[in-house]
């Protein structure tokens, strides 16, 4: 007898058909990651302006798809995947769902069997006008930055999945075809888990951007700062990413040195929003790093 898991990755395998809403750096990036994967991307779903066309039409080229909108669309994929901005996310199903119930009534056939969205803040809830109609729905969400320009490997990276149970494992098979891993979030976690991911990557660059406005006070331009700066960037992910954090830990903090610290401190005064980064950082690897002389450097960073 066929488990229900199987029966959904089989009904996902057999038609392997995809409808993309949304045409915008992730659309873009998965249509073609999943075209690469052996899936057909049937149609490339876009609102009815003529930039979200344009872009539509230029993907669905790419991909081997029909570029539309929710009101034209056929809908006849057996997956439905949302990549248009959060708070777009609510809208675009209720469109989708409204499309799919002009359909059946007019021709008496079935839905898409899932849909899922890609935000990694909010919960598959806003595809609940989908779910109403028997879709089963799930936020899957990737653990990777999308950008203009760049061509990020999917090997490897995490997709946070929550929603439905028939959804996140056909969520699954798809993710293992792509070449990364999943794992199941409990909605109560999403939040948490979004605050983490904004961290690995958003806030990493603002961090690198306080780095350049620090190594001005040395005379270095922000160009200079960034090549400069690459070489010890790297080979600390490589420490951290063989290693760990702990045993990847050097400088003045590891040694306990107050007085160098009290020198950057002093030398940041006139880089304040530099000085509250360096504090901040400096505290926290007091709390979670091998560091000496912690009393003396707890009282310095007050």
């Amino acid at each position: 007898m066929i488990g229900k898991g199987s029966e959904n990755d089989e009904k996902m395998t057999r038609t392997g058909s995809v409808a993309i809403v949304g045409a915008g750096r992730l659309a873009t990036f998965l249509a073609v990651a999943l075209r690469g994967a052996g899936f057909t991307v049937s149609e490339i779903v876009a609102r009815d302006l003529p930039g979200s066309l344009r872009r539509a039409r230029s993907l669905a080229m790419k991909v081997g798809a029909h570029a539309t909108t929710a009101d034209r669309a056929s809908l006849d994929a057996s997956i439905l995947w949302f990549c248009v901005p959060d708070r777009e996310i609510r809208r675009a199903a209720s469109s989708v769902a409204n499309r799919l119930r002009v359909l059946a009534a007019a021709k008496n056939r079935a839905h898409p069997s899932f849909a899922f969205h890609s935000s990694g803040a909010l919960l598959s809830e806003e595809l609940d006008s989908l779910r109403e109609i028997g879709i089963a729905v799930a936020s899957v969400h990737p653990l990777m930055t999308f950008v203009r320009g760049a061509h990020p490997s999917l090997a490897e990276v995490a997709f946070a999945l929550e929603g439905d149970g028939a959804a996140k494992q056909v969520a699954k098979t798809i993710v293992s075809k792509l070449g990364g891993e999943s794992f199941s979030l409990p909605s109560s976690r999403k939040a948490a888990y979004h605050a983490w991911a904004t961290m690995t990557s958003p806030l990493l660059l603002a961090f690198l951007v306080t780095l350049e406005a620090a190594a001005r006070g040395a005379g270095l331009s922000r160009e200079q700062a960034r090549r400069m700066s690459l070489p010890i960037i790297r080979q600390t992910l490589a420490n951290y990413s063989r290693l760990g954090s702990a045993r990847s830990f050097s400088g003045p903090l590891i040694r306990g040195d107050a007085e160098t610290v009290a020198g950057h401190l002093l030398a940041l005064k006139k880089r304040p929003g530099a000085r509250d980064v360096y504090v901040a950082l400096a505290r926290a690897a007091i709390r979670g790093l091998p560091v000496k002389n912690r009393d003396e450097l707890k009282r310095l960073l007050k």
